[in-house]
């Protein structure tokens, strides 16, 4: 057996002999120089080992060149899918930019306008207040009218009585019509009796025409003033219904508990006082309030409701941080991280505009902090009503302090790059009870309301 293998291994060898020295014959180089000349030997084999080594050199040189050209190929290609994403991602921002633009300014007519029906809510109200009183002191006239008629009736009858009772002793058959005929002085004192009794009569009965005249004159005054009452109350009610549900629906929209927000700010609005006065009575309580009377209470709280709304709406953080041209960057939530390009959350937005662009508080609040925070930069925490808080990070300036009460609309910052930042802009938060939440909620409910 193992001379047969040995048999096969010497007939393999005998055959790759032959193969090399067919293909590969024994060669010499020589390799001259100035005084002598060498030459060297290449067995078939060497030749072999130097052939494989340059043809595995070409086919490496080969594969490279084609795995570099396919890499350019792929990368050109990316580079170009960026540059279009990153077109159609400057088209986006600038389009956000634009509608951003849009909305405030109908925000900006929006208040215009709702300032203007407070105004109107206001003079109504006045105009209300001017008509109940003229309305009573017509009702008290009215009512001494009526008393002094009922006086002149009850004198005019009086006096009737009184010319009857003459009339049936003149015309009897007495001794005092004896006397009358023997006494022309008493006769005449009767007469002029008999006359002033007449005159009085008929002034009686003028004074009572002439009051029912008023009356009928105040009836209809009364039955316009009424007239005009009820166009006011209707016109209050429409003002009011068109005030107060879209601003319950602005609350609701950026889910705040509108219930306890009004709670708190009656609580907060519901002082009084005024000097120690003498009790007083009156038997007015005793009567049942009016129609009018019931829906003037109606509308007066409503007006009361409009107002606390109004009060809880410059406590609330509804306008924008930035009133001057600017776009979004960064949107609240999860995003790439320009710094290191992780996936990581985002607890506010970002609004880019130049370096020193003035930014603004967003509601009435007293300032929480202002100074450097890491990561923030020079950082502006304003402290509201109602659990929330307003960020304002990467300022280059800051021009509050803290415990400084600021107002909405008051600069309290300019626009920087301090802290981790890539460029001038706004990192702008809210958060309720200390948790973040989403500022375009709070900013997209007051612009659909306004």
């Amino acid at each position: 057996m193992e001379q047969g293998d040995k048999g096969v291994r010497t007939k393999l060898a005998i055959r790759v002999h032959a193969f090399l020295e067919r293909h590969f014959p024994e060669r010499r180089v020589f390799l001259k120089s100035d005084t002598d000349t060498r030459f060297i030997r290449l067995r078939p084999g060497t030749q072999l080992v130097a052939f494989s080594g340059m043809a595995l050199v070409l086919s490496w040189t080969i594969v490279a060149t084609a795995i570099l050209l396919m890499d350019s190929i792929g990368a050109g290609n990316y580079r170009e899918q960026a540059r279009r994403e990153h077109e159609m991602y400057q088209q986006r921002l600038q389009s956000l930019a634009a509608q951003r633009d849009e909305r405030a300014a109908e925000a900006i007519a929006a208040q215009n306008r709702f300032n203007a029906a407070l105004a109107q809510v206001s003079a109504m109200q006045s105009d209300l207040l001017a008509s109940e009183t003229r309305l009573r002191e017509l009702e008290t006239g009215l009512e001494v009218v009526q008393i002094n008629l009922r006086t002149a009736l009850k004198e005019r009858d009086e006096a009737r009585k009184a010319l009857a009772q003459l009339r049936a002793r003149t015309e009897s058959d007495n001794p005092e019509l004896a006397m009358a005929e023997t006494a022309p002085v008493q006769i005449d004192a009767v007469t002029s009796v008999l006359e002033r009794t007449a005159a009085e009569r008929d002034r009686i009965r003028a004074d009572a025409q002439e009051a029912l005249r008023q009356r009928d004159v105040l009836e209809r005054e009364i039955r316009l003033m009424r007239e005009q009452n009820d166009q006011i109350f209707r016109r209050l009610e429409e003002a009011l219904l068109i005030s107060v549900e879209p601003l319950d629906k602005m609350f609701r929209k950026a889910g705040l508990p509108v219930d306890s927000i009004l709670r708190q700010v009656r609580r907060g609005y519901s002082g009084q006082g005024g000097p120690l006065t003498p009790i007083s009575f009156s038997t007015r309580s005793a009567i049942e309030p009016t129609a009018d009377e019931l829906r003037a209470n109606r509308i007066l709280d409503k007006l009361d409701q409009l107002n606390l709304y109004r009060i809880a709406t410059e406590k609330v953080p509804f306008a924008m941080p930035v009133k001057a041209a600017m776009r979004y960057t960064s949107a609240y939530g999860y995003r790439r991280d320009p710094k290191t390009g992780g996936r990581r959350f985002h607890k506010g937005d970002d609004l880019a505009a130049p370096m020193g662009t003035p930014v603004y508080a967003t509601a009435d609040g007293v300032v929480k902090f202002a100074g450097w925070q890491r990561g923030y930069g020079k950082l502006v925490i304003v402290q509201h009503a109602f659990g929330i808080e307003t960020y304002y990070a990467h300022n280059s300036r800051l021009r509050v302090r803290k415990g400084q009460r600021v107002s909405r609309g008051d600069r309290i910052s300019d626009m920087g790059s301090t802290g981790r930042s890539t460029g001038s802009h706004l990192h702008y938060e809210i958060r309720v009870n200390g948790k973040p939440v989403n500022p375009i909620t709070y900013i997209k409910a007051a612009r659909d309301v306004f």
